[in-house]
């Protein structure tokens, strides 16, 4: 099924326009109103009312729409149906909330495994650190954040001075990828990385951003900025690695100290059990604890 630019019913735009607030990506909001577009030629189509539309006629649409898509590019396609479901159901313009049902097919195989680092490749890439300079400070600050709170890099760069609580030990972080803010604890060690790199490593400006730029005019660092000095750390390591491969790892301690895919969904800003399942591998050494009856 392809894309269309087709005038779409005004309910359809009140709800693009609501989105647009939530979101405010052009390409994010290209991609909603691409599908809705879709969307209403198959009700004429088939001469379906959308408020009287069944969740079999919604998955037989997203089969013809994601016929010829990759998988990822259809999982997006599907969290874009589901949250303009779940608006006409909250608006009233629909009986039932169809969101919880539009469901991904089984996949059978991972074609990419969880990648993460062993606590002794960790404790080398902090270790390695020079914490006199203050480049390596800032550095050693976003790793602690990406390693023991499991955030994204955006989700670090996006941090303000104003979301810290040294007093509390939290962090607030505003924007998840999941709409959801979230108010998490500090380590200890994550406080006093973050209290190093902003009395030695930070420039004085006005700039309430945490992570910034070490070159006048010390603006906050760009997007790639952050990933780009983890990676660079990794590879100073022999760690042929990425800034991410530390939310994984994450992800991954979560798995060990028992917590449930719940819980890990919840504290990896996931708006879905699938996503978290992606960051786990088998845990070796439970597996044998529960089928050999070994105490590792």
């Amino acid at each position: 099924m392809t894309e269309i630019e087709n005038k779409i019913p005004e309910e359809f735009e009140r709800y693009l326009d609501y989105y647009k607030i939530q979101v405010r990506r052009e390409k994010t909001v290209q991609g909603m109103r691409n599908i809705l577009s879709c969307l209403d030629a198959y009700l004429q189509k088939s001469n379906i009312t959308f408020c009287k539309i069944s969740i079999e006629q919604v998955d037989h649409f997203l089969a013809l729409y994601n016929k010829n898509y990759a998988p990822g590019t259809s999982r997006i396609c599907r969290s874009h149906l589901r949250k303009f479901l779940k608006y006409l159901y909250q608006e009233g313009y629909i009986k039932k909330d169809l969101a919880p049902l539009v469901v991904s097919p089984p996949e059978f195989e991972r074609s990419k495994p969880p990648k993460f680092l062993r606590p002794n490749e960790v404790q080398k890439l902090f270790d390695n650190l020079d914490l006199s300079v203050a480049k390596d400070l800032r550095t050693y600050a976003a790793m602690h954040l990406a390693y023991y709170l499991g955030l994204r890099p955006r989700e670090i760069r996006l941090i303000t001075l104003d979301d810290i609580s040294f007093r509390q030990k939290e962090i607030f972080i505003r924007s998840r990828k999941n709409y959801s803010p979230a108010q998490l604890p500090l380590p200890d060690d994550t406080i006093k990385a973050i209290t190093a790199y902003i009395v030695g490593g930070r420039p004085e400006s006005e700039h309430r951003t945490l992570f910034l730029q070490l070159i006048p005019p010390y603006n906050p660092v760009n997007k790639n900025d952050l990933p780009c000095y983890i990676r660079e750390c990794m590879h100073k390591n022999n760690l042929r690695a990425s800034a991410y491969w530390l939310r994984h790892s994450y992800a991954q301690n979560l798995l060990e100290s028992g917590a449930s895919i719940y819980e890990i969904k919840e504290m990896m800003g996931h708006k879905s059990i699938d996503s978290s399942r992606k960051y786990l591998s088998i845990h070796i050494n439970l597996m044998r604890e529960v089928i050999l009856d070994e105490t590792v």
